[in-house]
């Protein structure tokens, strides 16, 4: 009878241990999850400009984006540097990118995915929006190599399907087969590339979302480590420019960055802000390609931009975290 009565008060004690256990984690995981709500929050279900796209637009624009005959040689398309089938994360992997004629690009390919909530487009925010980004490579001699606008409207007007496309997607226009209405269509498809993740999930709520280890990694990007300095915001990042090598230099002095646009002084090795939003798959690392693995990435920011060394417990909890941010429709 004691025995039983022991073994009861044992279960009792035990029950309630687990129990206080649990609260004390949840109450952890909420706190993250409403500071994370202040200082990042969730992705919009639409981007800017959105407003004004048509399921017509959004076609056209989609075939344009896998159009090969838009580069000189009929071998490149957008898809070819910003790969967004098959899972992938609308980049081609590579540490630059080859063009139509085999020439290798001087940056690494940033993704496309949430790229219309971005602040300016490319690494050093030349263009301000995505109709002006799809402008660019289609004529960039290293890239798809078209000599000028012109070439690619003829070219394109000499395709049937594309006649009646662009007539459907602007039909209050006389003469649709612009080039600003193809970038504009291409903008209009890249527009739906939003990403829908597990760490979403979290900040509307479900504590169980993440793992203990994520959780810490959480824990460690924004508390011990202050990253949302730089990355915060929905799209963890993408909205501000920031020196690379804040600390100590960066290894690769030769891109001057923002400079290049701005030719001012203090701009030198600035670069925006990456969003951290599908990273696991959008290697390699920063706007050169320098760091082939995310572990390395996260290494090389907590030195050159914090001037702290991580240990390797620190920084495959971040990574774990960062895994979290992948698309669900991509893993």
């Amino acid at each position: 009878m004691r025995t039983k009565f022991l073994t009861k008060t044992t279960i009792i004690i035990f029950s309630f241990s687990i129990f206080i256990f649990c609260s004390k984690e949840n109450k952890k995981a909420n706190e993250l999850m409403n500071k994370a709500k202040e200082t990042i929050g969730v992705l919009p279900d639409k981007m800017p400009g959105a407003e004004n796209d048509t399921p017509k637009k959004i076609e056209l624009g989609k075939k344009l984006y896998f159009e090969t005959k838009l580069s000189i040689t009929d071998t490149q398309s957008c898809n070819s540097c910003h790969l967004v089938d098959n899972k992938k994360g609308g980049v081609d992997n590579t540490q630059f990118s080859p063009g139509a004629k085999g020439s290798l690009g001087g940056r690494n390919a940033p993704t496309v995915l949430n790229a219309g909530f971005h602040i300016a487009q490319f690494w050093d925010g030349r263009a301000p929006d995505l109709k002006e980004q799809a402008k660019g490579p289609i004529l960039n001699p290293v890239e798809m190599a078209m000599p000028n606008e012109q070439a690619v409207i003829d070219k394109i007007s000499s395709l049937e399907d594309y006649q009646s496309l662009f007539k459907e997607a602007y039909p209050d226009s006389n003469n649709p087969i612009t080039y600003d209405n193809l970038a504009d269509a291409i903008a209009a498809f890249e527009r739906t590339l939003i990403t829908k993740d597990r760490f979403d999930d979290f900040q509307k709520g479900d504590l169980n979302a993440l793992s203990e280890d994520e959780l810490e990694g959480l824990s460690l990007f924004m508390n011990k480590l202050d990253c949302t300095q730089c990355h915060d915001g929905p799209l963890l990042g993408g909205n501000s420019y920031e020196k690379m090598g804040v600390e100590k230099p960066y290894k690769n002095t030769k891109d001057l960055g923002r400079f290049d646009v701005t030719k001012e002084e203090d701009d030198k090795y600035y670069f925006k802000v990456p969003s951290l939003r599908n990273i696991a798959i959008t290697f390699p690392y920063f706007h050169d390609g320098g760091a082939m693995s995310l572990e390395d990435a996260v290494k090389t920011m907590a030195d050159i931009q914090l001037n702290v060394n991580l240990t390797k417990e620190q920084i495959d909890k971040i990574v774990k975290f960062l895994k979290t941010l992948t698309d669900k429709e991509r893993l």
